[in-house]
């Protein structure tokens, strides 16, 4: 008997834990882009019928707010339902907006810094849930890959008694790597 024969007969021995539940991606697919509210709320996502479906909106409506900040805040406002966008909220995207306009870009597939975050068509957002995304009733809490950062970045949505799942909170305008045309040293 080797050294390490009795050692790998134990862990041989020892049952398995059950395997975690793995991370889910869904990829949210807009052949075009919207360019109206009126368009924005007959997108088939639009329903609300899916977590995933009002996260990856939640980043299409922040990026009309460098071309159109009313518009940007009206569909914004559809995605958050019976709760309306607070004081608080509107100051804080105009606040993060302050000259960089390409962090919302950056969700989108194939959108990074060495193209100025440009995305990729048909305009793909990829969103994630992990063990924990539905561990509070009634909420789910999904994750999306910036092009520009290292960690995914989290959405917060609501179940309401309608069906449909609205925006609750997002915290995906915190701050990326620049794009590379603005890079000084670049």
């Amino acid at each position: 008997m080797g050294l390490f024969d009795k050692l790998k007969q134990t862990v041989e021995d020892v049952p398995r834990a059950v395997p975690a539940a793995s991370e889910q991606t869904t990829e949210v697919v807009f052949p075009k882009l919207p360019d109206t509210l009126e368009a924005f709320k007959a997108l088939p996502q639009a329903q609300l019928s899916t977590p995933s479906d009002t996260a990856a909106l939640t980043v299409l409506a922040l990026c009309f707010y460098p071309e159109n900040a009313e518009l940007s805040l009206q569909m914004l406002g559809f995605l958050k339902g019976p709760q309306p966008l607070s004081a608080y909220e509107k100051q804080f995207i105009r606040d993060r907006f302050m000259g960089k306009d390409y962090v919302p870009r950056s969700y989108f597939t194939g959108a990074v810094p060495a193209n100025d975050y440009t995305p990729a068509e048909p305009y793909t957002i990829k969103v994630s849930e992990n063990p924990y995304s539905y561990s509070e009733q009634g909420y789910a809490k999904l994750y999306l890959q910036s092009g520009g950062a290292d960690s995914p970045r989290a959405v917060q949505l609501r179940h309401a008694k309608d069906g449909k799942w609205y925006l609750w909170e997002q915290f995906l305008l915190a701050d990326i790597r620049q794009p590379e045309s603005a890079d000084p040293w670049g």
